[in-house]
């Protein structure tokens, strides 16, 4: 048997083992066996990258550099990533088993992150304040954080990453990458990347391992100054707990149970795609999954007619392939869970047209497939419609009118995503202003780009990452004022 490949972590510049020596494997989602050696860090580890990051941020070459040079190693980056697109895209696949198809188009459209926020490196500018007190000059200032801990999810390791790091690294902080145990490979060929590009040591680190292990020490590090995470409702509350207890600044993207509404007077070919995309592209392993799907009644029989015959088209198999449609689940937790909540679903008395278990067909191997499912008769309190599924799972719920459909699609602890397909402009103008989403999509799905805010609302997180609001939570403000008097007046008296 080959020996796998070993990796290791990067510290202040160079190439580590973790302090115990140990390793962990990384598994292939498609063939269910190990392809690689990931490092298992540990405490140790936390407290020699807390303290390089905190180096590197206030003793080393990074804070003497000036913004538009921040700027210029961030597009530099970008133009690596651009070349090595393919390859990063290949580990990727391998890392987490998502369609080649759908991480080569990521991959490709990553770069545009470190163009964007290497542009906006030096305009950031404070204000000069037209203060009312005499004598006195008042402006400020946009100062880095200090280390941030970026903890990215298993489901696109390098894009969840570029929403954290373009903003991070272009405000002037240093940058502690923990990915997922379950996809760390790709973020360490990353790594490779920005050591190329030339960002001095300590800048840019990446420590892998698990998240109680290596995780937890990170968060509550003193040296930390701002934790963004990617990933689900339950972790984050923790994490958010702990650095809540040090006092650190957060950005939290967590789960979502996305309404995708379809309205009686929409184009039912192009709605009946978006539904598809929405649940079923990346086997609906994504935050914003449009995992409920909400059907006008008066339209509900021949909507679910074209939607079940056009799913039953999808091809499943090897994720490497360009003509795969659906890929396997990426952990074994996930594949068990996924199963879990169809076996729920159909307890709760929903009905499944479509799908229902494990899939076992020839070109799926040995991984970890699910067919994809529907359930219809789904009634928006049952636990399949209230609970993040993150899985080939779409339930199907019938609604009368407008309000109705509001009123269901905000009923639901998350608000990170909504879809709404009419042709009626109105309509969309209204539901975009009153459903309960960070981002609403109008005849469209899973739409994204670097110039865009993005992040929840309620149990979807807290802060926005991606467009020009994100830089901002990666910096503090700071008022300075200089008098300009030629006598200090009377001391016992505030200014």
């Amino acid at each position: 048997m080959a020996e796998l490949p070993k990796y290791k972590m990067y510290i202040d510049g160079k190439w580590v083992e973790a302090a115990s020596g140990e390793y962990f494997e990384s598994f292939n989602p498609f063939t269910g066996k190990p392809w690689a050696l990931i490092p298992r860090g540990g405490a140790d580890d936390a407290a020699r990258v807390a303290e390089a990051a905190y180096r590197a941020g206030t003793k080393g070459d990074w804070p003497k550099l000036k913004a538009s040079q921040r700027g210029a190693l961030l597009r530099k980056l970008g133009d690596l990533i651009a070349r090595d697109a393919e390859k990063l895209a290949q580990t990727e696949v391998r890392d987490n088993g998502k369609l080649i198809a759908e991480m080569g188009a990521q991959l490709r459209y990553i770069p545009q992150w470190y163009y964007y926020f290497g542009g906006l490196a030096d305009k950031i500018e404070g204000s000069v304040i037209p203060t009312d007190k005499p004598e006195m000059f008042n402006f400020t200032r946009h100062e880095p954080l200090g280390p941030c801990l970026l903890i990215t999810a298993w489901n696109s390791p390098l894009l969840l990453l570029a929403y954290k790091l373009g903003p991070c690294l272009a405000a002037g902080n240093t940058a502690i990458v923990k990915p997922s145990e379950f996809t760390s490979a790709s973020t360490l060929e990353f790594a490779k990347l920005v050591e190329e590009a030339g960002f001095p040591p300590g800048v840019f680190n990446v420590v892998t391992g698990f998240g109680n292990e290596i995780g937890d020490p990170l968060v509550i590090h003193p040296r930390v100054a701002k934790v963004a995470f990617t990933g689900s409702e339950r972790t984050g509350a923790k994490v958010y707990e702990r650095a809540a207890a040090r006092l650190k600044r957060v950005t939290l993207e967590l789960g979502g149970k996305s309404p995708n509404i379809v309205f009686a007077d929409a184009d039912l070919d192009n709605a009946m795609k978006g539904a598809i995309s929405g649940i079923f592209a990346a086997t609906g392993q994504t935050c914003v999954a449009g995992s409920r799907l909400l059907v006008q009644e008066s339209i509900h029989n021949e909507f679910m007619d074209k939607l079940v015959a056009f799913a039953k088209t999808a091809r499943m198999g090897d994720p490497s392939k360009l003509d795969t449609q659906v890929g396997p689940v990426t952990t074994p937790p996930q594949y068990k869970k996924v199963l879990e909540y169809i076996d729920v679903a159909k307890g709760e008395g929903a009905t499944c047209v479509m799908g229902g278990g494990p899939a076992k067909r020839p070109e799926c191997g040995e991984g970890w497939f699910v067919e994809p499912t529907i359930f219809t008769g789904v009634k928006n309190s049952m636990r399949i419609a209230q609970e993040e599924v993150f899985g080939p799972v779409l339930s199907v719920i019938p609604f009368k009118d407008d309000e109705d459909a509001i009123e269901i699609a905000n009923d639901v602890l998350y608000g990170l995503a909504a879809g709404v397909w009419t042709q009626n402009i109105r309509r969309a103008m209204t539901m975009a202003e009153r459903l309960q989403a960070g981002t609403v999509w109008i005849n469209t799905y899973r739409a994204i780009s670097y110039m865009t805010p993005f992040g929840g609302f309620k149990h979807s997180g807290i802060g926005r990452e991606n467009g020009q609001e994100a830089i901002r939570s990666y910096m503090q403000t700071k008022a300075v004022w200089i008098s300009t008097a030629t006598e200090v007046p009377n001391p016992f008296v505030m200014r």
